[in-house]
């Protein structure tokens, strides 16, 4: 699995961003959203039971990553219709603003070692990237466990100040000083 430090490897997906069935998907790669921070989520499967939850829960924060100079991507092994379909399906889903990747080769997923080794798909994976396409940040659950968004906000957060965050750390909050 690529960790911290690892440039986020090379990729070229169609992204699905609202319920609608565009004429053509975009397509978004490694080098979208030029000098931005990008939080990259990904779900084991669309039409899931923890994943909406999830998904639902960093779409109410994305104005938030917005806020930061970071853009939020979402990401699953299902094809762009599977992800369309499965917006359609929920309204909670629709609302959400930020686009999902449709890794359906199993390329980025593969290329990041989150593939779970059973079930075939990707484990429920966070990464964040900085501006110039270095992981920061890598947080791997287990395909029952849900995440906590709020906690990636304030990881971020910390990460942007570039300097020793303590444990619990705030935005806002004093960091450490080297003695």
């Amino acid at each position: 699995m690529l960790t911290i430090g690892d440039k986020f490897p090379a990729f070229s997906l169609k992204a699905v961003e609202s319920a609608d069935l565009p004429k053509d998907f975009p397509v978004l790669n490694q080098d979208s959203f030029e000098g931005k921070w990008k939080v990259y989520v990904f779900w084991p499967k669309d039409f899931t039971f923890v994943c909406p939850t999830e998904i639902v829960a960093f779409g109410e924060l994305n104005e938030d990553f917005a806020d930061r100079d970071a853009v939020l991507l979402g990401a699953s092994t299902d094809s762009e219709f599977v992800h369309v379909a499965w917006r359609q399906s929920r309204d909670d889903l629709k609302a959400v603003a930020y686009p999902w990747l449709a890794d359906i080769k199993k390329e980025l997923s593969a290329a990041l070692g989150i593939l779970d080794k059973e079930e075939g798909v990707a484990n429920r994976a966070t990464f964040i990237v900085d501006p110039d396409g270095i992981i920061r940040f890598v947080s791997v659950n287990d395909l029952s466990v849900g995440r906590n968004p709020k906690e990636v906000i304030r990881v971020l957060d910390a990460l942007q100040t570039d300097e020793l965050c303590p444990c619990n750390w705030q935005k806002g909050e004093e960091t450490l000083k080297a003695a």
